[in-house]
């Protein structure tokens, strides 16, 4: 094959949104041919949902199993990619990815990285970037000698692409396997603060600035005021005072449906910057008129966010 590999990832029967997101990272591999593969107790009914613009197939691998278990997979997408030789297999960096393809990159030798959110060919040579010591900086991996390289692609990310195609459609069976372990019970997770910033179309987002815990209240007052969803950079989720959920940026999310980014006293950290760069209209609000945040804003105002967010609860 020596293209590349997609392994699609579903949960309970429903495609996860990773899946495309994966796809649209596969279109920037510099034209190599791109299938898809879907594990499941009934994968034909994935087929239409991944037969998208740049996949030129979709593989059906049907699994015995309902829930994920890693033997299992592991077994079935090493001897999916000895059948097809990828030179490049992209999955997700997800719970169910981390039980399996280490251990699978490490049986075969092949080459690996994981939380990947920036995958690129350059010179003929495959270079994946990735966070490191706390995500303070971006490492550049490269795979001298690999014939074949997983790649664990961070969520929330990578554009899907768009529209309909008709990919060519085959079957593969995976081989039987004896796991060692036994799904029991599905329990989901508890409750709590849901809030999915990847769909968020209207986002207010407070960084450092805001100097304490008390005045978080008056911002989400205000963004529910305006319709917008609360969002955070990193110090602020760090801190506790609002959950992780809302954290823009590397380490977070990545604001890939929204229209308009109003930031208020975010100063504009490189991470916080990755998780912004899909926003076509970024309103930016901080005293510190050298801010970084300023470098990718539309509209800047330097002034103080309190002054300001009562202007606006003032006409709202």
């Amino acid at each position: 094959m020596s293209g590349v590999l997609v392994i699609a990832e579903q949960r309970r029967g429903e495609l996860r949104p990773v899946s495309l997101e994966l796809l649209g990272a596969a279109q920037a591999l510099g034209g190599l041919p791109v299938a898809v593969a879907v594990l499941a107790p009934n994968p034909a009914r994935f087929v239409p949902a991944l037969s998208v613009p740049g996949v030129a197939e979709v593989i059906t691998v049907e699994l015995a199993i309902s829930e994920f278990d890693p033997d299992t997979f592991e077994s079935a997408v090493g001897a999916l990619i000895r059948a097809r030789a990828p030179a490049v297999v992209l999955m997700a960096h997800s719970v169910d990815s981390f039980g399996y393809a280490a251990a699978l990159a490490a049986r075969h030798g092949y080459g690996f990285a994981t939380d990947v959110f920036k995958v690129e060919r350059t010179g003929g040579e495959l270079i994946a970037t990735r966070g490191g010591y706390g995500q303070k900086v971006n490492v550049e991996v490269d795979f001298p000698g690999r014939d074949t390289v997983i790649l664990a692609l961070r969520a929330n990310v990578f554009k899907p692409p768009e529209g309909t195609a008709a990919p060519v459609v085959s079957a593969f069976e995976a081989p039987a396997v004896e796991s060692r372990s036994l799904g029991r019970e599905y329990i989901e997770p508890p409750g709590g603060d849901d809030v999915d910033m990847s769909t968020a179309e209207f986002i207010l987002s407070i960084g450092r600035g805001i100097g304490e815990e008390a005045k978080v209240a008056q911002f989400r007052e205000l963004a529910q005021a305006l319709g917008a969803t609360l969002g955070c950079s990193r110090p602020i989720a760090d801190a506790g005072w609002l959950p992780k959920s809302r954290q823009v940026g590397q380490s977070g999310k990545t604001a890939s449906a929204c229209k308009l980014y109003v930031a208020m006293g975010v100063s504009g950290a490189i991470q916080h910057l990755a998780g912004m760069k899909h926003v076509a209209t970024i309103v930016a609000v901080n005293t510190d008129a050298e801010a970084s945040i300023f470098s990718v804003a539309k509209y800047g105002i330097v002034g103080d966010i309190f002054e300001i967010a009562e202007e606006l609860r003032r006409h709202f």
